[in-house]
């Protein structure tokens, strides 16, 4: 039976749940697994059906665990889903890339490129199959806060119900419904960026082109633009390009136009696309990044981008969304049961200390820094298998000197590369250690 068949059924004017969770993305599906697996009475609210278009399409190996850790692993495996093993990076026709087998951090290092419709769908109703109820066309109107939290939630029929819950996760996303309806909306620290992207037909003949892993190119006069390329099983990619919107601006035509005048700006992408044909209409991304001025409280958490999101550069989002569903839904069983939870100390500085450093790594790809690691001709194998580790997702390892001190190692590091020291030797490694 179909959850939607399901929930029309069931639905009351007033219900009482364990947890409510807005949103059945993969930060929500998640969380209402592991919380249902612990026996408590979960509710989740989506705004809109299964399935949805939604791009963030290259997961990291990172999210495998937190799969596996909600029963997951073996519904992903049957999907039939992209196999990814790392990333390759182009610029100005220099190539290079890595593998996410070979890195410092412990765990998976393979994962899937996805089309997200049917991705999030896959998750969502993995879940609905362990018995957790989806409500899908459900909109969260208010929310309050002065007992037990209480949602005001109408249907697609107009009908307006309550929702008491003993604790709140907001998984909305980019929705960002909770920040919205608390006024905890603030500035992120990142330029305003735009996106605009598709999905092509990519009839890519190159028998070079490796499609088990994500492609970034960077344009060839502007370095702070890039492309991404993301193969998928079916014989299309997903294509996009980022960039402020004044570098934009003086593209002429529609979405679709100016897509591809931009992608026959850079000469590897030209050349490999020269056979593909736009399967879907193009959309637009504008101002992605946001930031919040809190994340948790005894009442209700923010997961993924519900509470900040960065960029799409290191494919991060659903990672971020994962990591916070798998903290979030610990802290709240811990709460649940009687227990006494530092939300601020138990999940929004750990959560911030891997949000930090791929904002570490996304402000160095913007300025230069991290792509002169990344071309760097003669890598250290050591230094490459650290930074290898943050580009599969595992940016909560402080064993990771490129972690736990982020900033200061990357520019040590670029300060290496660009004074052409030799990385590959004993002593550069020991001097980064000793800093």
């Amino acid at each position: 039976m179909s959850t939607s068949t399901a929930a029309s059924s069931t639905q009351s004017h007033s219900l009482s749940v364990d947890v409510a969770i807005i949103g059945a993305g993969p930060s929500g599906s998640i969380a209402a697994s592991l919380l249902h697996k612990q026996g408590k009475r979960v509710l989740v609210l989506e705004k809109q059906h299964f399935p949805r278009f939604s791009i963030g399409e290259s997961l990291l190996p990172c999210c495998m665990q937190f799969i596996e850790e909600a029963g997951m692993l073996e519904a992903l495996n049957a999907a039939g889903f992209q196999y990814k093993n790392g990333a390759a990076f182009r610029r100005d026709g220099v190539y290079t890339t890595f593998d996410f087998t070979d890195k410092f951090t412990p765990g998976p290092g393979t994962t899937f490129q996805v089309q997200r419709a049917n991705f999030d769908k896959l998750l969502a109703d993995t879940a609905a199959s362990f018995g957790v109820e989806i409500r899908y066309g459900e909109t969260v109107e208010a929310i309050d806060l002065s007992a037990n939290p209480r949602l005001s939630v109408r249907n697609e029929q107009g009908e307006l119900y309550q929702v008491e819950a003993q604790y709140v996760l907001d998984a909305s996303g980019f929705g960002r419904v909770l920040p919205r309806l608390l006024d905890l909306e603030t500035p992120s620290s990142l330029p305003t960026r735009s996106a605009i992207f598709t999905h092509v037909e990519d009839n890519i003949s190159d028998p070079d082109f490796d499609r088990n892993k994500i492609l970034i190119s960077v344009h060839p006069q502007h370095q702070d633009i890039w492309y991404w390329l993301i193969p998928f099983s079916n014989g299309r990619c997903s294509l996009g390009v980022v960039a402020e919107p004044q570098l934009l601006a003086r593209l002429e035509g529609d979405l679709e136009q100016q897509l591809l005048t931009i992608v026959k700006e850079e000469p590897g992408l030209k050349a490999l696309l020269a056979n593909a044909k736009v399967a879907q209409p193009c959309a637009t991304l504008k101002g992605y990044s946001a930031n919040v001025s809190r994340l948790a409280t005894d009442k209700f958490a923010l997961l993924g981008n519900a509470g900040e999101f960065l960029d799409p550069v290191f494919s991060s989002g659903v990672t971020i969304a994962m990591q916070s569903a798998s903290m979030a839904a610990k802290c709240v069983l811990k709460q649940l049961n009687g227990d006494t939870v530092d939300w601020p100390a138990e999940y929004s500085a750990p959560l911030m200390q891997g949000v930090n450093t791929f904002r570490t790594y996304v402000q160095a790809w913007y300025d230069g820094r991290f792509q002169d690691v990344i071309f760097y001709e003669n890598p250290n194998p050591k230094i490459k298998q650290m930074i290898c580790s943050i580009l599969a997702g595992y940016a909560w390892d402080v064993q990771n000197p490129f972690v736990k001190d982020s900033e200061r190692r990357l520019n040590m590091v670029v300060e290496l590369c660009r004074q052409e020291a030799e990385l590959s030797t004993e002593p550069a490694v020991s001097e980064l250690a000793e800093v």
